[in-house]
């Protein structure tokens, strides 16, 4: 027998949903990773195995039946693991009463975070309380993986993933202090039409890719996209340098002012909101529901 390398739990993942979907697009955009990536990581997949899951062509996409034969076997791998996963899980945070809360840029600072997080220890004095400060990466699919319980975050969010509003607030542009736009109170979409925009790692949901770089803009134009980022500072290094603008929570201002940088708002982008998150998987899990419980004492007349 040929020796084999046994597959992760990513690359199994990414199988199933290609075999679910038959369509790289799609498969892709479920796995929130861009289809090169997850190309590469099939064709790692069928090198590990050996063999020859899944026939392209340019219009059709199909198991062999190696890959027909393997599926039941994947998914019963992948069940196996998930079981695992909240038999460790169920253990840890059951004996040691904890909950993983994650946040994403300033939201660990936000007054709305504050309110909820005081209400949850009130409430749950024997409750043990960890936040993660979260990159743009981590912040959603840390609730796939289940590394964090809840995160507060800043929509939208991609599906599976159910939230609790807490606040709206404006959005505005930040740029580069060099700028000729710098120096103005206000401005339109229409001026920063040519302005090279922040991009997010693929591995960001669309959805939030799309909100947060304003694309498309209500002219239809395109968005020119620049260097990619993964955290704030690196956001703000990026724009004091001249490289790009991007479009952020009023809030920014307070919380990350920098030289070489500016704040100017924008007559008609349309505001941002912050929300507990949570997988709509485990909505009802003790800890979960805690927090869930804290947020609607603290904001109990918001949607």
């Amino acid at each position: 027998m040929e020796h084999w390398t046994a597959p992760t739990v990513h690359q199994l993942r990414i199988f199933l949903s290609l075999a679910e979907e038959l369509h790289f697009g799609r498969a892709a955009a479920r796995m929130f990773m861009s289809q090169p990536a997850l190309s590469r990581q099939l064709s790692a997949l069928e090198r590990r195995l050996g063999v020859e899951l899944v026939a392209r062509t340019n219009r059709s996409v199909e198991l062999t039946p190696a890959g027909r034969a393997i599926l039941p076997e994947a998914r019963a791998a992948l069940d196996a693991m998930r079981k695992l996963h909240r038999a460790v899980e169920g253990h840890t945070r059951s004996a040691t009463g904890k909950v993983v809360i994650g946040t994403i840029g300033a939201e660990s600072a936000m007054t709305h975070t504050h309110r909820v997080l005081a209400e949850l220890r009130l409430k749950n004095p024997n409750l043990s309380v960890e936040v993660r400060l979260l990159n743009v990466v981590e912040h959603f699919l840390s609730l796939f993986t289940g590394e964090v319980d809840v995160v507060f975050c800043r929509p939208p969010a991609p599906a599976e993933i159910q939230t609790h509003h807490l606040a709206t607030e404006p959005r505005v542009v930040c740029l580069s202090a060099d700028d000729p736009l710098a120096s103005r109170l206000e401005v339109s979409l229409d001026e920063l039409q040519h302005r090279v925009v922040i991009s997010f790692p693929p591995e960001c949901p669309q959805v939030w890719r799309d909100f947060w770089a304003v694309d498309p803009r209500p002219d239809g134009s395109p968005v020119k996209y620049g260097p990619v980022v993964r955290d704030v500072e690196s956001l703000l290094a990026t724009i004091a340098h001249g490289k790009a603008i991007a479009f952020q929570p009023a809030a920014a201002r307070r919380f990350f002012p920098r030289p070489g940088i500016a704040f100017v708002d924008v007559t008609d982008l349309p505001p941002c909101t912050s929300a507990l998150a949570w997988h709509e998987a485990n909505r009802e899990r003790p800890n979960v529901l805690a927090v869930r419980q804290a947020a609607r004492a603290a904001y109990p007349n918001l949607p």
